[in-house]
């Protein structure tokens, strides 16, 4: 029942991300000459469609949180390819966004890997309680990864952002993945002390719960502010792949330090595993790289271009030309003044 639980809670989470990017990306396109929020201003603010937006993704991110609740995060993370393919169907409908042949093929093969990686997820070491959730955040690798994930962020925020935010994907997507990660261990946190609270047990009084709530608010703003910029800067059908791809490797590394769910691991699992992230790379790589390029039935080979004659008529074929067996070795002129010659 929690499987159920989770599974169904991930592709409602999904749908409502999916749509929320688009309806966002329609508020930001109106700002008509007002500060926009890749130049750092916040008049999308005063856009009831980036509102619906927000909306959208509160009750995504809702739903998603409540799905981490039921199930392993490696099985509710690769899910959001999902919402790869609502942002980029609707932003071919809605915004009149190209996405041509190897987007389509792209958006599919993100959805196979996610489909492996789920089928050969690994399982996730048991967190019951809030003490032994406090356990595993005080390890030293996480510790670690914590710090390097807030250092990184710093610095392309106030180092790489100035000069290449403009101009790069990666730099405000990085900044919102690596946060994300950080964001899906204090869901987790919360998750376990709701479920902790609903049994009777007196969670309100324990600092942990409090502090992973704050954490969780802080991560959220600074994903929704840069992710934002990278709306208002980029294509959405680039900057969503593109973000799910970061955020779930994110999501998968700090997953494995925390909760050490690649340790017992079979192989056919981990290889699973690894093949899926990689079909989902390649999606994106043809999402990402070929976004620009027309695909007009010029490129097709010639028996697949409409209205093209076929090169190779068949033999039957009632306007056929003889064959060089039939044809006589002379042009008709030489041969006539030959038969002249013979009769002299």
């Amino acid at each position: 029942s929690g499987f159920v639980a989770g599974l169904g809670l991930a592709l409602a989470s999904s749908a409502f991300i999916g749509g929320s990017f688009v309806l966002k990306k329609k508020g930001l396109l109106r700002l008509c000459g007002r500060a926009r929020a890749g130049q750092g201003g916040h008049a999308y603010l005063r856009e009831w469609l980036w509102w619906a937006g927000l909306l959208c993704m509160g009750v995504g991110e809702a739903a998603n949180f409540a799905a981490y609740a039921f199930a392993p995060a490696t099985l509710v993370t690769p899910l959001g390819a999902l919402s790869v393919l609502v942002s980029a169907v609707l932003s071919s409908i809605f915004l009149n966004e190209q996405l041509n042949v190897h987007g389509k093929i792209g958006c599919i093969l993100s959805i196979l890997g996610s489909t492996v990686m789920v089928i050969h997820a690994p399982q996730e070491e048991e967190v019951s309680s809030l003490e032994s959730m406090a356990e595993k955040l005080k390890d030293p690798g996480f510790i670690v990864f914590a710090v390097c994930v807030l250092v990184s962020s710093l610095l392309l925020i106030f180092v790489a952002g100035p000069r290449y935010g403009q101009s790069n994907i990666l730099v405000y997507v990085l900044v919102c993945s690596a946060i994300g990660s950080l964001s899906v261990s204090c869901v987790k946190g919360l998750g376990i002390a709701l479920k902790e609270l609903f049994s009777g047990k007196p969670v309100l009084k324990e600092p942990l719960g409090w502090v992973l709530l704050v954490c969780l608010v802080i991560c959220i703003s600074i994903q929704i502010n840069y992710l934002n910029k990278a709306l208002d800067i980029f294509n959405t059908s680039v900057v969503t792949p593109v973000y799910y791809v970061l955020f779930t490797t994110a999501v998968m590394m700090c997953s494995a330090i925390l909760f050490k769910e690649w340790q017992h691991m079979v192989l056919d699992n981990i290889i699973g595993s690894i093949s899926g992230f990689l079909t989902i790379v390649s999606g994106i790589f043809l999402l990402h790289a070929f976004r620009d390029m027309p695909f007009t039935p010029n490129l097709l080979p010639l028996f697949l271009q409409p209205g093209r004659a076929d090169p190779h008529p068949p033999w039957n074929s009632a306007d056929r030309h003889q064959s060089c067996q039939h044809q006589p070795l002379l042009p008709s002129e030489d041969k006539g003044s030959l038969s002249e010659e013979e009769e002299e």
